[in-house]
Formats: C-alpha cells, structure tokens, sequence
C-alpha cells in the first residue's frame, strides 16, 4: 500500500546558537534543551537528541519536539499560510 502524508501545519525554529529564542520556543512551552558548545540537545518522545547549527527544532501535533536536518526540512515543509 502507498501513503500520503497529512497536511499539518508545524512550528519550528532553526537552532543557530539563539539560545534566548530557544528557551522560549521550546523550555518555556514544557521542553527540556541545553547546549554543549555550539551543539543543541533536545529530550524527545524517543530520548535526547543533538542538534547542530542549522537544524531545524520541530514542534509536534502533540506538543512534543524534535531536531531535524535542514535539507530533510526542506523537502518536509514549506511556509504556511495563516
């Protein structure tokens, strides 16, 4: 069987060393992050994971939040319309 993806419109924010944006995206709305050097580490539903500069913080359907790679966002997303 063939799937399509849903439409669903996300929020992000693309981690480059912007700590003070990142405590409110994400600490500020229940997340857990710090930094090691100029690297993000983000608790997800799937445990920490490392983000590097340019990687994209991802906020879930359901609150939860995520690293991903900016050439994988890239061809995930596109700016919404509100």
């Amino acid at each position: 069987m063939r799937f399509r993806k849903k439409p669903v419109v996300i929020e992000a924010v693309q981690w480059n060393g912007n700590w003070s944006e990142m405590l409110r995206f994400v600490v500020a709305q229940g997340g857990a992050a710090h930094t090691e050097g100029d690297l993000l580490l983000i608790q997800t539903l799937e445990g920490k994971m490392v983000a590097r500069p340019g990687w994209w913080i991802i906020r879930g359907v359901k609150g939860e939040f995520y690293p991903c790679e900016p050439e994988i966002f890239e061809e995930t997303y596109e700016p919404a319309r509100t």
